[in-house]
C-alpha cells in the first residue's frame, strides 16, 4: 500500500516567481485548490489560473504593506493541523478551517538585499516574519503536510504530483530542508544586526556550512574528512578545471598560497609546502615572479602548491610544467598555459576569482572557538613610510624595496618566522621553530651563499641580540622588525655595531598556527 498523500488543498506565497505559473497550472489541473497572497495570487489569477486570496478566506484584509497577511489563526490552523489526530480535525472543523496538504513559500531575499549595500532601513524591510512561521509549522507538522521551501523543489513538486502525493520520506525531506533553511535565514539576519553594533567583535554568532564535497580522508589516511562552503568567498569557491581530487591537505596549502600571493600588489608567485612559504617572489611579470620564488627553495617546492596573483601566463605554464606541482590556483590562464597544463595528468588547476578574504577568522579549539580580526597587510605599520630607522644608515630605495617585500612575505611564514630577501624574492625562511635563533640559522642555511647582501624580515621583536647577530654574521645588509623587546637596545647596539640598518615598524604579524 502506497503512503503517499494526496494534495487537495495548497497555500501558495513566494517572493522568487520562476516557475510559478508551470506549478500553479500543474496544480489546478490535478484538482488542488489554490490559496495564495499578494503579488503571488495577482501573477497566477493573470495566467488564468483559479486562485482564492487568503484575505478571502481569513475575512482579513493584507495590511501594512503585506507585513501582515498570513499571520492569522485560520492560515495557521490549517498548517499545523495533525490529519491523524480527530482532535485536531474535530477542532479546525467545527471553526470552519479546511487543512492543508501543501505549502509553497520561498523568503524574501535577506541576503541579497543586504549584500547589495542596501540602507539599514531597506534591509529591515526584507526581514520576512510570516513567511518563517509557515515554513516550520507545515515542516513540524510534515506528517501531513508537504512543504516546499525553494524553487530548486519544484521538479520533486511536479514528480510528486504525477505520481499521486509526496511520500513520508520526502515529506520528512522537505522539512529537514525547511529547517535548514529558516535556520540559515535568521543567523544571518542576526550576525548583520551583530555587525551593525559598536562592538569590534560580536557578543554572538553563528555559521552555516553546506557539504560542499566527501574527501578521501584528511590529514592522515585514518581520518575522514569533508569540505563545507560557507557564506564568504575564497577557495572552496574555486572552480576546478583540471587533475585528481583536491585532498585535505591541498586545500590548507592552496589557502595560505592564495592569501600569501595577494599580500602583493605587483605580480607575484607564492610556493607553499605543509602551510609554510619556500619560496616568494615579485617580478616585472608573473613568469619572472614564478621562477624567483621556485629558486628560493627548489627541493622543498617538487611537489608544492602554487598561488599566483595575476592569470597564468603561457610562458609561466611552460617553466611551470617542468616541476612537479600538486595544485596551481590562479585569477584565470590563457589558453595556451592550459594547453600547456592539461597535459600533466596529476596536477590540480584551480581559478579562483575571490581576491577578498573575510575580515573575520575562526579557530576551533576544545570546548569551544577563538575569534579574531583577519591579519592582513594594512595595518599603519606596514607602510614602510611610518618604520622607524634605529640603527644604521637610511638605506637605498633599492634596499627598501627588498625590505617592504620581505616584511611583506614573511606575514605568510609561521611564527618564529625570518624570512631573508633579495632583488624582490625570498632567497631563505625559516618558521616553525621554538625560538628566533633557530629559526635564523635555518633561514641562513636554506639562503646558503644568497644570504650576503640580502634582507631580513622578522614577524615579531628579537627577545635577544643573539637572533640578529646570526644574520649580521651572514652578512644581512638591513633589517625589519616590529621592536618592542624590553632588550630592544641590545639589539640596536648590535645592529649598531656591525654597522647595518635596523628598522622597527611598531607592528607584528606572528602566526601560531
Amino acid at each position: 500500500m502506497s503512503d503517499r498523500k494526496k494534495i487537495r488543498r495548497a497555500l501558495i506565497s513566494v517572493y522568487d516567481k520562476n516557475r510559478l505559473e508551470e506549478i500553479g497550472r500543474a496544480l489546478s489541473s490535478a484538482g488542488v485548490q489554490i490559496l495564495s497572497t499578494g503579488s503571488t495570487a495577482h501573477t497566477l489569477a493573470a495566467a488564468g489560473i483559479d486562485v482564492t486570496e487568503v484575505s478571502a478566506v481569513t475575512g482579513f484584509p493584507e495590511i501594512m504593506g503585506g507585513r501582515v497577511k498570513t499571520l492569522h489563526p485560520t492560515i495557521h490552523s490549517g498548517i499545523l493541523a495533525d490529519q491523524e489526530n480527530a482532535e485536531h480535525m474535530s477542532a479546525i472543523k467545527n471553526l470552519g478551517i479546511e487543512p492543508f496538504d501543501l505549502i509553497v513559500i520561498n523568503l524574501y531575499p535577506f541576503a541579497e538585499t543586504i549584500a547589495s549595500g542596501a540602507t539599514f532601513a531597506e534591509c529591515i524591510e526584507q526581514i520576512d516574519i510570516g513567511g518563517p512561521s509557515m515554513l516550520r509549522g507545515a515542516a513540524k507538522n510534515h506528517g501531513s503536510v508537504a512543504v516546499i521551501s525553494n524553487p530548486s523543489q519544484y521538479d520533486q513538486l511536479l514528480k510528486s504530483l504525477s505520481a499521486g502525493g509526496f511520500t513520508a520520506d520526502e515529506r520528512q525531506r522537505l522539512a529537514l530542508e525547511v529547517f535548514r533553511t529558516t535556520a540559515e535565514y535568521d543567523l544571518t539576519i542576526a550576525n548583520w544586526l551583530g555587525k551593525n553594533t559598536s562592538a569590534a567583535l560580536p557578543e554572538w554568532f553563528g555559521s552555516i556550512y553546506v557539504q560542499e564535497n566527501t574527501l578521501r580522508y584528511g590529514e592522515n589516511p585514518h581520518q575522514s574528512a569533508a569540505i563545507y562552503r560557507g557564506d564568504s568567498q575564497g577557495i572552496v569557491q574555486s572552480k576546478q578545471l583540471h587533475g585528481k581530487e583536491m585532498s585535505f591537505n591541498n586545500y590548507t596549502d592552496a589557502d595560505a598560497a592564495w592569501r600569501a600571493a595577494f599580500d602583493h600588489t605587483q605580480p607575484c608567485v607564492a610556493i607553499i609546502k605543509h602551510a609554510n612559504p619556500c619560496g616568494i617572489a615579485i617580478g616585472k611579470d608573473i613568469t619572472s615572479a614564478y621562477l624567483k620564488a621556485h629558486g628560493c627553495d627548489p627541493v622543498s617546492a617538487f611537489g608544492g602548491v602554487v598561488a599566483s596573483n595575476t592569470i597564468v601566463t603561457t610562458e609561466m605554464a611552460r617553466a611551470l610544467s617542468e616541476i612537479f606541482t600538486e595544485v596551481l590556483i590562479a585569477p584565470g590562464f590563457e589558453s595556451g598555459a592550459l594547453e600547456i597544463l592539461t597535459q600533466k595528468p596529476s596536477i590540480r588547476i584551480l581559478q579562483c576569482s575571490a581576491t577578498h578574504l573575510a575580515s573575520i577568522e575562526m579557530r576551533p579549539v576544545s570546548g569551544g572557538i577563538l575569534l579574531q580580526e583577519l591579519d592582513t597587510i594594512n595595518a599603519a605599520g606596514d607602510d614602510s613610510s611610518s618604520w622607524k630607522l634605529v640603527a644604521g644608515p637610511q638605506v637605498s630605495s633599492e634596499t627598501l624595496m627588498d625590505l617592504e617585500f620581505a616584511w611583506r612575505a614573511v606575514r605568510a611564514v609561521k611564527s618564529n618566522a625570518i624570512l631573508l630577501a633579495k632583488n624582490g624574492a625570498s632567497v631563505g625562511v625559516g618558521m616553525g621553530q621554538v625560538n628566533r635563533v633557530d629559526s635564523a640559522e635555518l633561514a641562513v642555511k636554506r639562503a646558503g651563499n644568497r644570504a650576503a647582501g640580502s634582507v631580513a624580515s622578522s614577524d615579531a621583536f628579537f627577545p635577544f641580540a643573539d637572533g640578529l647577530q646570526i644574520l649580521i654574521a651572514a652578512g644581512i645588509s638591513a633589517v625589519v622588525s616590529p621592536g618592542g623587546s624590553v632588550r630592544d637596545e641590545e639589539v640596536i647596539a648590535a645592529a649598531e655595531q656591525a654597522g647595518i640598518s635596523l628598522y622597527f615598524t611598531g607592528t607584528r604579524h606572528f602566526s601560531h598556527a
